[in-house]
């Protein structure tokens, strides 16, 4: 397969997965209402910057190994579960979120912590792991030039780190965020639950 034709096969694939809702979608969401707009932005970067990690085991051919060891495979899942279920329970204690985006800003999370959170909540989503290796283990041939996957997984990486800065600032929009933050207790208790619910069943999924 050309280059053409591969890239545009992944840039379709990386669309599709990309507006479905998800975890990194979630995080994104909530560090945008809940903390403010480049929270959220933050977060959209360390989430571009996670898909570095995904294409780099890739690249070097860890992804054949991760799909063909039970184990190694049961340990990142595991790990991807357990850290959706405990920003799950946070989610769930929360109180709300300030109105106004200026009282919003004064919070203590810091942009650091938001890219850490993007980053971390991509890294352990197994579902970011099958994706990769859906792509590299069949749509890229071994004979791939390193130089080809390394335009492939920039390419992704620009284009999701984009998507959910865009997802970002419209929910972060004075109207929107109002009628959003009017139900933020609400919000974040729906966010958790879907949180522990993904943590949950990405657990007692079968490889």
């Amino acid at each position: 397969m050309d280059f053409i034709s591969t890239y545009i096969i992944i840039l379709t694939a990386t669309f599709i997965a990309m507006v479905s809702p998800g975890p990194d979608f979630l995080i994104t969401m909530r560090n945008a209402l809940g903390v403010g707009r480049m929270s959220g932005i933050a977060t959209a970067i360390g989430i571009g910057c996670a898909i570095f990690v995904h294409v780099g085991y890739s690249v070097v051919g860890i992804a054949v190994l991760i799909s063909q060891s039970i184990l190694l495979f049961s340990i990142i899942k595991y790990l991807g579960a357990a850290y959706l279920i405990w920003m799950g329970i946070g989610a769930l204690r929360s109180q709300g979120w300030e109105m106004a985006v200026e009282k919003a800003k004064n919070k203590h999370k810091s942009l650091r912590k938001s890219f850490a959170e993007g980053f971390v909540t991509n890294v352990l989503n197994p579902k970011a792991t099958l994706f990769f290796l859906a792509l590299f283990t069949q749509v890229i041939a071994p004979e791939t030039p390193k130089t080809w996957m390394a335009i492939y997984g920039t390419s992704i990486a620009l284009v999701v780190g984009t998507w959910f800065s865009i997802v970002s600032v419209l929910l972060t929009q004075p109207k929107i965020r109002a009628k959003l933050s009017a139900m933020s207790v609400w919000i974040d208790r729906v966010t958790g639950g879907m949180f522990i619910a993904l943590g949950l069943k990405i657990a007692t999924e079968k490889m």
